[in-house]
């Protein structure tokens, strides 16, 4: 060691040092600082160009969406003029009332009526210029307004889809011939399709809704909420304040933070084979698709529940635990409400995530055809995304805008859970 010492010693003494400053004004610092000054810019030329083409690419997608979606909540109306006197042979308001009305309007054969009034009105013309939910329409107006029966009416009635398309934009050369007809005699109108946020799936796009769906979704959702939410909070608490450090611990959350990154459609697989082969449950039910979406958003509650633990600072326990709370007090009583805004937003997050999958419910079969919407937990049921992805399959032009608007209802809703999320985590939130 001593020979190093002089060693080193003796390099000091012949080492030459510049006692003079550094010329910050020379030609080489200049250059230096020239150079960091570009690297600087270079740098937020790059970011500046990456938030604006994140800001176009999200432009597009939004103007796409609009410019298709808006149009499927319209729809073309067909002015039929009706004289309910003849067609009905004399029929009165109070024959479509009462506990006897539905045999009465049965036996009208409202069908026949609406195809007759259309041949009369436009003979020649083509001969599918309603849609198959237009008898089901005049029928719903006779029954919200009886005095129709006794008088002559011109009802808008839905237009069919190829006179919808080619009305609002450009569709086939027979169907845009009929439609530059009928705009000759002012019998084409666009108005608000409220059938599209109250019907159910259907082969007519002209008559499909996205109701069914969206309760399907909302049902699947409550089941996801219910058992995923306790699970994974108790679970994290758990993790977080009572298990112990050893092998078996680090084993969970290794596996809870390798299943919140498994693809779904492998969580669709598990429900697939548990839910359905050995427990028997219904298929395509929201009980199942929820069950399924709850083992995918479980993990993601339990990660996003300990980080919200860990946030809460030492000292509360220690304060809690000086004034004689027992340990369950402490998590319970202090812990918890504390951690809840970060809870709460993980929780919406992992929900929003499950919302928009397509895959895991695609396993379990809510992929059916569903007319009408389901009145429980147990009856057949489809979600929004699996309507959209059957609808983006369909050939008939009409269920492409269908599709773009019930896309726009999906945003909207992520939107809503997301605001909801923010305004949790704003509301709850406590600054140390």
């Amino acid at each position: 060691h001593c020979g190093s010492s002089k060693n080193i010693g003796k390099h000091m003494n012949n080492a030459v040092i510049d006692p003079s400053p550094t010329d910050w004004n020379g030609h080489i610092m200049q250059k230096r600082i020239a150079s960091r000054y570009a690297a600087e810019r270079r740098f937020k030329a790059m970011g500046f160009i990456a938030v604006a083409l994140s800001t176009l690419f999200l432009a597009f997608l939004l103007f796409t969406m609009l410019g298709q979606g808006l149009r499927g909540f319209q729809r073309t109306e067909l002015a039929v003029e009706f004289d309910f006197p003849a067609l009905t042979s004399g029929a009165t308001a109070a024959s479509v009332t009462g506990p006897n009305a539905d045999a009465a309007l049965n036996s009208m054969d409202i069908p026949g009526l609406v195809e007759l009034a259309v041949g009369q009105q436009y003979a020649g013309l083509d001969d599918s210029l309603l849609t198959s939910a237009a008898a089901a329409n005049v029928r719903q107006m006779l029954i919200d307004n009886p005095e129709l029966v006794t008088s002559k009416q011109t009802l808008w009635l839905p237009a069919d889809s190829r006179l919808d398309v080619a009305f609002k934009r450009q569709g086939e050369p027979a169907a845009e011939k009929t439609v530059a007809a009928l705009s000759e005699k002012d019998a084409l109108r666009t108005g608000f399709n409220w059938t599209f946020l109250t019907g159910a799936d259907a082969t007519d796009p002209s008559a499909v809704g996205i109701w069914a769906a969206f309760k399907g979704s909302l049902m699947t959702m409550a089941i996801t909420l219910l058992l995923a939410f306790p699970v994974g909070v108790l679970a994290a608490l758990y993790l977080e304040e009572y298990a112990p450090k050893n092998r078996l611990t680090d084993m969970i959350e290794v596996s809870i933070n390798n299943l919140a990154a498994v693809p779904s459609i492998i969580f669709g697989l598990l429900g697939l084979a548990v839910f359905l082969s050995i427990f028997g449950m219904p298929r395509s039910s929201a009980l199942v698709g929820g069950l399924t979406l709850a083992l995918m958003t479980m993990p993601v509650i339990v990660i996003a529940g300990r980080n919200a633990v860990k946030s809460v600072p030492p000292s509360i326990r220690e304060a809690a635990l000086g004034i004689g709370a027992s340990p369950v007090q402490v998590v319970f009583h202090h812990v918890l409400p504390l951690a809840l805004p970060g809870i709460l937003t993980g929780t919406i997050i992992g929900m929003a995530r499950a919302l928009g999958e397509t895959a895991p419910l695609l396993m379990i079969g809510m992929r059916a055809f569903i007319p009408a919407a389901p009145e429980g937990f147990t009856d057949a049921a489809t979600a929004l995304p699996v309507q959209i992805y059957l609808w983006s399959d369909e050939v008939n032009q009409g269920f492409v805008e269908k599709t773009s608007a019930a896309i726009i209802v999906l945003l909207i809703f992520l939107l809503g859970m997301n605001a909801l999320a923010i305004y949790l985590r704003n509301r709850f939130e406590t600054r140390w």
